[in-house]
């Protein structure tokens, strides 16, 4: 038996390692190639310290309280010379990837659908060469558009794990992915690079409450998809704010995910004055009070710098310290030309 350990590194840099059953993730990193710091690996300097980010483990006894005190120990933090899994766990290693002799995974796509969500947004779907990549549920991955010796950065929308990935992209005219998928066609060829970025569901113990503006939706659908496979879970409810009625898709896949997933529910905001839609404004004005559970709750928020400021003051405003608050901001690349001149 093993287990699948993310390394999350400070540059963003996520590797997936396998740790056998008994086996210290040190140990494990280093007979996959990847060099986490140490000094001693007998837990007396504290050098290979970590966080346990999620995830089952035992540390034993082996270790001096100068390399590792009990208040460390319980905030999660770890020695990986003496950390031993018994389940899947994620660690934030606080350290560069490139100083482990590691980094950035590589692998390529086939185009195998490109649909169209009116003048708002496409969803791109790619097929995978060889193994299907594994990632955390709201991570990204860089998507190198062909010609151009450029890349564009996008949240897996999809379940890790499946060789079939899929993105939600915004149009943005004239820019650059925009205007390559125009003219893209199903069977055309990417390279991707990933998977990165410190945004993803940690485990869910107690209710959780997504904000997500526009194309900021792509994460959570990730997260949901991997929420409806773990059964029953603290109440989760997702806010989804865009600027324009047309902004409004892939709503009947939160609507699925709602049939889906015991307790998840979700409310759409637009801000548009003159829109008939039933809740218009900022997400701000639509938050429910029993989603915000007294603080009591894990807040995830990706959308667009505005909104992002917008929902940290708006809580400091109503006097809400949430148990825990992960944010991705995100900015829709320029047009083409632009970046040209």
């Amino acid at each position: 038996m093993s287990h699948r350990i993310a390394l999350n590194f400070e540059d963003g840099v996520t590797r997936f390692i396998d740790c056998k059953d008994g086996e210290k993730v040190l140990d494990a990193a280093f007979r996959q190639r990847i060099n986490l710091p140490m000094d001693c690996s007998d837990g007396v300097c504290g050098t290979c310290k970590c966080r346990a980010e999620s995830g089952r483990y035992d540390l034993g006894d082996d270790y001096i309280d100068d390399a590792l005190t009990a208040d460390e120990a319980a905030d999660g933090l770890v020695l990986t010379c003496q950390m031993v899994p018994s389940s899947d766990c994620v660690i934030a290693v606080p350290v560069a990837s490139g100083l482990c002799k590691t980094g950035h995974a590589s692998f390529a796509a086939t185009v195998s659908g490109i649909v169209p969500q009116g003048d708002a947004a496409i969803v791109l779907e790619l097929d995978v060469d060889g193994d299907a990549p594994v990632f955390l549920p709201g991570q990204y991955v860089n998507i190198g558009v062909p010609g151009s010796g450029q890349h564009r950065s996008y949240s897996f929308s999809s379940l890790p794990g499946q060789g079939r990935l899929s993105f939600l992209i915004k149009r943005v005219p004239g820019g650059l992915m925009s205007s390559w998928l125009d003219r893209a066609a199903v069977g055309a060829r990417v390279e991707l690079t990933g998977p990165l970025g410190s945004f993803y569901l940690r485990d869910v113990q107690r209710p959780v409450l997504m904000l997500a503006g526009g194309t900021g939706l792509a994460p959570f659908l990730s997260m949901l998809e991997v929420a409806a496979g773990r059964g029953a879970l603290p109440p989760m409810h997702l806010v989804y704010g865009v600027t324009r009625d047309a902004d409004l898709v892939l709503v009947e896949q939160l609507e699925a995910f709602a049939a889906r997933v015991p307790g998840f529910g979700f409310t759409t905001v637009v801000a548009d004055a003159a829109s008939s839609h039933p809740r218009t404004g900022w997400v701000t004005q639509h938050l429910p009070e029993q989603a915000l559970n007294g603080g009591d709750v894990d807040i995830y928020l990706c959308g667009p710098p505005p909104m992002v400021d917008a929902v940290r003051h708006h809580l400091d405003e109503v006097g809400i310290k949430p148990a825990s608050f992960h944010y991705e901001k995100f900015t829709p690349s320029q047009p083409a030309q632009e970046r040209a001149a």
